[in-house]
């Protein structure tokens, strides 16, 4: 069974090179060895990050003759966004619902003490 794209987002991010290989590339589009540099591992242990943050769809790759150019895509992130949003939306109701429950308790309990 695939995983939905959540699941693929949440797996490339949880691994904090990858993350930082996000950070790095934000803002700018850097090459596979200007990233390797940033880093104590070898170029195949960041080919294999940058391959995993390709395939969630959270990196674009662009060819300039022999370089490979890497640069964030920012929506990439949307399903996971949209997913944490309606998880907090959902849960800040569950939350709301709760208090109104407790506050009607205790208006009870204060009705039948008075």
């Amino acid at each position: 069974m695939d995983d939905d794209p959540e699941t693929v987002t949440l797996r490339a991010l949880v691994e904090p090179r990858r993350r930082s290989i996000l950070r790095l590339v934000a803002h700018d589009e850097l090459s596979a060895g200007e990233i390797a540099a940033a880093f104590e591992v070898t170029r195949p242990a960041v080919s294999q990050h940058l391959t995993v943050l390709k395939d969630a769809g959270l990196l674009t790759e662009r060819r300039e003759g022999t370089r490979r150019l890497y640069r964030a895509r920012p929506e990439g992130l949307d399903g996971l966004r949209e997913f944490l949003e309606d998880m907090w939306a959902s849960s800040l109701d569950t939350a709301r619902r709760l208090v109104e429950h407790d506050r009607g308790i205790a208006d009870d309990e204060h009705h039948a003490a008075g």
